[in-house]
């Protein structure tokens, strides 16, 4: 009797400890935390469940200088930083302490990069981290030969094309434009951006660019294809408005003064060392094994100058 009780105690402790792991489990996955008592998991544990930034970005620099899981603390407190507006140190972060991180994790790196160049205003950095993470493209380096890539957002897992990654590249490359003002070369990144992608949004971008040139006809007819529903994504009610914002603009347009014309001449100088380069990125040095993402380029800018 007295073993059977003891049998049935032994049971019962084992039964709690079990429900105990499975609840403790079931916290991790629907917190998307990870598990342990390391500082990156404390981090993870400040930042998700007890949402005290600050005292997240004190572990993740904890986990960085110990060596805990350096790939995803380094990137998780830039993300944080960004939030907090302190891009800066965000950027900085990445730039010393990226040698430590794995080969793998330097895509990832970089397109946190972009986005905190483009929160600081420091265009010229995008500019320039664009175009080389288009180069690896075409040149092969980036999906080591494959049509896809494995991407993570929010802690899923998902597949990008070549594609898909060819078109957010060049969008971000011409808002970057825009944002300097070198419309003709917004307008040859978006165009292209176009021929690999074409929607509904990157029309509306286009449309933009033509506009702020004082070539309103051309946008008009860009636009056209948005608000005659003939392009993907023509359905969707925010590009709608958008376009029809777009238009109203291009329709209320003054007659050109001369600030405006200024404006015209500074923003149709093109980025020489990469829209026009792109003309020697499509030339027999590079093999076929490379990825042919600028064939038509070469032919527009001929179109653009003449």
């Amino acid at each position: 009797m007295e073993r059977s009780l003891k049998k049935t105690k032994s049971n019962n402790n084992n039964s709690i400890k079990s429900n105990t792991m499975k609840d403790d489990e079931m916290f991790h996955v629907i917190h998307k935390v990870p598990s342990g008592d390391t500082p990156y998991v404390k981090a993870k544990h400040a930042q998700l469940i007890e949402k005290n930034p600050e005292m997240a970005i004190v572990w993740f620099w904890k986990a960085i200088n110990t060596g805990d899981r350096v790939d995803s603390a380094l990137k998780d407190m830039a993300v944080v930083m960004k939030q907090l507006d302190r891009s800066e140190e965000a950027i900085e972060a990445i730039k010393s302490f990226r040698p430590r991180c794995s080969k793998n994790s330097q895509d990832s790196l970089d397109n946190v990069l972009i986005d905190l160049y483009k929160k600081c205003g420091r265009m010229e950095e995008q500019v320039e981290l664009l175009k080389r993470k288009l180069r690896q493209i075409y040149q092969g380096e980036a999906f080591n030969g494959k049509p896809t890539k494995t991407a993570r957002s929010h802690g899923k897992k998902f597949q990008v094309t070549v594609q898909q990654e060819i078109s957010r590249l060049l969008g971000n490359l011409g808002w970057a434009y825009m944002q300097q003002a070198k419309y003709l070369s917004a307008e040859a990144v978006y165009r292209k951006a176009k021929m690999v992608d074409p929607d509904a949004n990157k029309s509306c971008n286009l449309a933009m660019c033509l506009i702020k040139q004082g070539r309103f006809d051309e946008g008009r007819s860009v636009l056209d294809e948005v608000l005659e529903s003939r392009v993907l994504g023509a359905d969707d009610c925010r590009t709608r408005q958008r376009a029809d914002e777009l238009l109203s603009e291009l329709e209320a347009s003054l007659p050109r003064r001369r600030d405006a014309e200024m404006e015209d001449v500074l923003g149709n100088i093109l980025d020489d060392d990469f829209v026009l380069g792109l003309e020697q990125m499509t030339s027999t040095s590079f093999k076929s094994k490379r990825l042919p993402i600028f064939e038509q380029i070469s032919s527009f800018r001929n179109q653009l100058v003449c």
